[in-house]
């Protein structure tokens, strides 16, 4: 299914970004509430292996924490 390989895909994408900032799910998280982004770990989670999908809400927030362009975030 291309809907669920391309969540996968960008969830893979989601998470080498943050590791390369060096950052658990839970300090990205941590982070994303802290400019009012109600993004939970386990959310968090779910999106990088592809089982849920991003807001944009949530990729605006993303953006602004992993401080990349939109072009970082998608693959």
């Amino acid at each position: 299914m291309m809907d669920y390989e391309y969540s996968k895909a960008i969830g893979q994408n989601l998470q080498a970004l943050r590791q390369k900032r060096g950052l658990t799910q839970e300090q990205l998280a941590a982070r994303l509430q802290v400019i009012g982004c109600d993004l939970t770990r386990s959310a968090l989670a779910k999106i990088e292996c592809g089982q849920r999908h991003l807001y944009p809400d949530e990729l605006k927030a993303l953006k602004t924490v992993l401080e990349v362009g939109y072009d970082r975030l998608f693959v």
